[in-house]
């Protein structure tokens, strides 16, 4: 249990958010300069806001009203920055150690073999820093962080210093540590497609406030997004297990809470739990049933709401029983259909737009 409550004003910048989490990885989601980065700082130790708590698992960590601020070496957390920081002169295995020498005699079970095994960073224990890729310097940077066992894990745009290939290279690591370390992590990113696919839960920010916070899959599918993703990016997030992997015609079927979807076939097992997000745009919507058209997901639902996105296009809110699904449609296709809450129609969603190589399909937390 993460507890945060946070007050502090910079010159401009005034912070002002409370949230509180159960979820493994809570990502803190937002635009530059919405306070992310603040907020880590304050739960690190490292800034001290105007007033605020912080307690993690029952450990209060700073309560202003109360006089309690631990110090950062005292607080037990560990950090992971956006570059490595690993120390230059030492070894991949001396950068490691250091960081169980930081434990300061707390044990949570993290094992240096253990931990080397996790993040598949055997065959570089007697490298330098300079001789390593920058996935390979975050796996150790990760790796010197929990064999500090920390009581939280905090990282802070640990992928945007990456290209495409070495991020795709180091999230299934920490996919890894979300499901298999019992120590929860506060992920700072402004990259959707991240948060989509590590979040379990998320705190949405904008300008020092919280928009929202909660289930990934609750909050990423409000219209809440919009002010920060623009509003042609929307979506909805489904947690879906795999009923089959693949088919004769090479495409695999996930089941979610209020139906089935075809999406192209995956290398995954029958029963693997897996996330889709399906953008707005890739939705579109019908009256009546669809039948000669090639489009295979048809959902029914009725209209749960209508917003305006600019002049020209409305997002439509689809109840498929505890689902909510967003379609980006025209304003002129809203007028023709006469699209209002409670109209029923049926929702078209391509295969193509839960394809995991552009759309974040992944496994939940």
């Amino acid at each position: 249990m993460i507890e945060v409550r946070l007050r502090l004003r910079r010159g401009a910048f005034d912070l002002d958010v409370a949230f509180a989490s159960e979820g493994r990885l809570v990502a803190l989601f937002g635009r530059s300069g919405a306070g992310k980065t603040t907020i880590v700082q304050a739960i690190a130790g490292a800034a001290r806001p105007d007033a605020g708590l912080v307690r993690v698992d029952g450990t209060v960590l700073l309560d202003t009203t109360g006089g309690i601020d631990v110090p950062v070496e005292r607080r037990g957390i560990g950090v992971v920055f956006q570059d490595a920081r690993l120390f230059p002169h030492m070894t991949v295995a001396g950068n490691l150690r250091f960081g169980l020498d930081r434990a300061r005699g707390r044990s949570l079970g993290i094992g240096f073999d253990a931990v080397v095994d996790l993040l598949g960073i055997g065959r570089l224990l007697d490298r330098r820093p300079h001789a390593l890729s920058g996935g390979e310097r975050q796996r150790v940077a990760l790796g010197r962080a929990l064999l500090a066992q920390p009581r939280l894990l905090l990282m802070d745009e640990p992928l945007a210093a990456l290209d495409g290939a070495r991020k795709a290279e180091i999230l299934p690591y920490v996919e890894r540590l979300r499901d298999e370390l019992a120590v929860p992590i506060v992920y700072v990113s402004h990259a959707l497609e991240e948060v989509v696919r590590l979040a379990t839960d998320v705190v949405l920010l904008a300008e020092g406030r919280v928009l929202a916070a909660g289930p990934l899959a609750t909050v990423l599918s409000g219209a809440d997004l919009a002010p920060i993703v623009g509003g042609l990016d929307i979506g909805t997030v489904l947690d879906c297990t795999v009923v089959r992997a693949r088919d004769a015609h090479g495409l695999a079927t996930l089941r979610f809470a209020d139906g089935d979807l075809r999406v192209p076939a995956l290398d995954l097992a029958d029963g693997a739990r897996v996330r889709a997000r399906i953008p707005a745009r890739d939705v579109a919507l019908a009256l009546s049933r669809p039948m000669d058209v090639s489009i295979a997901n048809r959902l029914p639902g009725a209209v749960g709401a209508v917003v305006p996105v600019g002049d020209a296009m409305a997002k439509v809110a689809v109840d498929l029983g505890s689902t909510r699904l967003w379609a980006l449609v025209t304003r002129e296709a809203v007028e023709r259909l006469a699209l209002a809450p409670g109209v029923r129609v049926w929702a078209m969603v391509k295969a193509v737009a839960l394809d995991g190589r552009s759309f974040g399909l992944s496994r939940p937390g």
